[in-house]
């Protein structure tokens, strides 16, 4: 025993880059991979998480210090960078608990499958993430690691329950038939859209509103692309920190670049799970045969929809805007703008494209992830700083889109770090009536039960 754990603890002091090529090479070979592509693919996640490193390093030592100028000179008190979904993935598969977390996420959604309490087979591992990172600061905060792994369960039933019951949304909306979308990412939006969908149905003139796609997109276009936005928003922060115009256009191309970079480094996260993603697919079709089964895929398959597009382009000034208003907000929104048409996808579908809505739910949905990542800011950035990302002395805060800014994950987050001896039944009974509606009510996919 203590052999194993010299071992163990070998491979944490050692670090995440180090860490990350030894477990997905034992998650590979566990699936039916060869050594040789099992390991490729541990180690191009490895160079993956260093280059975020890299690109973290280089974000917070350019804006740390005009945030804090411009914090100084506005009052505007936005010390919470977003730095993206994927430098929180990155964080997340270099926790010391991830490979325990995505086992039991593994294991929940084949328990379910065998029982027949979901039709979602989630083959879309990387996107795990979303759920395991819950786990991560539920003990990171508690040091509990039965309620780390707890939420991560709770998170992963939550999360493939959510994605049967949207699952008409996609085939009837985006047009894909038998496919569901697992992504928390998209998915939790909906916690807030299907009620708040239901209260505007209820005022005839949101119901009815005729504003078009074609009418918002004479409005918009070159200020669309992520690289102009980064260009802009750091030319802002650079004239809000008082700094002179050679450096402020410096801070405008280093924004744009690390948009430009992140999502590159990130590709390489996505590159070196898909041989791993692949064989959890072929595994699962073996155990699952004669099942009919969605086939849960990233909601990267929808968030080019025109209407989704729209309604994101839409979206990402005024959340720009509404962060410098919205009291209690620390957050400065950044590298997730990019992915804002993930967040509103859902409610496209869910809306039926109707505009005035989107844009109505997509506002509230943003004020939650805006209040959300504030009040997680400091625990998130405690993590970074534990997995080895140093951030500087003149660092701000780093928040995200992602992680439990999301209100789905940060209700889970919040059961159980907060009295979960109380929190985690109020959580549990909720979701427990939203299930009897859905499954008994609605009778959401029935048809696809009784031809099980």
């Amino acid at each position: 025993m203590q052999l194993i754990m010299n071992v163990f603890k070998f491979f944490i002091d050692a670090g995440p880059t180090v860490m990350l090529p030894v477990i997905i090479t034992i998650i590979g070979l566990i699936f039916g991979l060869k050594i040789t592509k099992a390991f490729k693919s541990g180690l191009t996640l490895g160079i993956g998480f260093a280059g975020i490193k890299l690109i973290l390093d280089f974000m917070t030592t350019n804006v740390g210090p005009a945030a804090k100028a411009m914090v100084e000179r506005t009052g505007v008190q936005l010390d919470a960078l977003d730095v993206g979904w994927g430098s929180i993935a990155a964080i997340t598969w270099a926790s010391p608990i991830i490979a325990l977390l995505i086992f039991a996420i593994l294991i929940v959604n084949i328990v379910l499958l065998i029982l027949k309490k979901t039709h979602t087979l989630d083959v879309d591992i990387w996107n795990y993430h979303h759920m395991a990172i819950v786990g991560v600061m539920v003990y990171f905060v508690t040091h509990n690691i039965f309620l780390g792994v707890g939420s991560a369960i709770v998170m992963a039933v939550v999360t493939f329950k959510m994605s049967d019951w949207s699952q008409p949304l996609v085939e009837d909306f985006f047009g894909i038939p038998g496919v569901s979308l697992p992504t928390v990412s998209a998915l939790s939006s909906l916690v807030i859209a299907w009620p708040l969908n239901w209260v505007l149905d209820k005022i005839p003139f949101m119901r009815k509103a005729k504003f078009t796609i074609k009418d918002a997109q004479k409005y918009l276009g070159f200020f669309g692309d992520s690289t102009i936005m980064g260009l802009v928003i750091g030319l802002a922060i650079g004239f809000l920190a008082g700094y002179d115009i050679k450096s402020v256009l410096q801070l405008g191309v280093s924004m744009a670049a690390v948009l430009v970079l992140i999502p590159k480094m990130t590709s390489l996260f996505m590159e070196g799970l898909m041989p791993i993603s692949d064989a959890a697919q072929s595994w699962s079709q073996k155990k699952f045969k004669g099942r009919k089964l969605f086939i849960g895929l990233d909601a990267a398959v929808v968030v080019g929809n025109q209407d989704v597009i729209t309604t994101a382009l839409i979206i990402i000034p005024l959340t720009i805007a509404m962060a410098l208003v919205l009291p209690g907000n620390r957050v400065l929104p950044f590298a997730d703008l990019a992915v804002v048409p993930f967040r509103v996808a859902m409610v496209v579908a869910l809306t039926r494209g109707n505009l005035l809505k989107n844009i109505v739910i997509g506002l509230v949905v943003t004020v939650s992830l805006l209040w959300c990542g504030s009040a997680t800011a400091p625990i998130l950035t405690e993590i970074a700083k534990s997995v080895g990302i140093d951030l500087g002395t003149n660092a701000m805060l780093i928040s995200s889109f992602a992680s439990t800014a999301m209100i789905q994950s940060y209700l889970v987050f919040i059961a159980f770090t907060y009295k979960p001896l109380i929190g985690i039944p109020i959580l549990l009974a909720v979701f427990a009536a939203s299930w009897y509606y859905f499954d008994k009510v609605k009778k959401v996919n029935f048809k696809v039960t009784q031809n099980d």
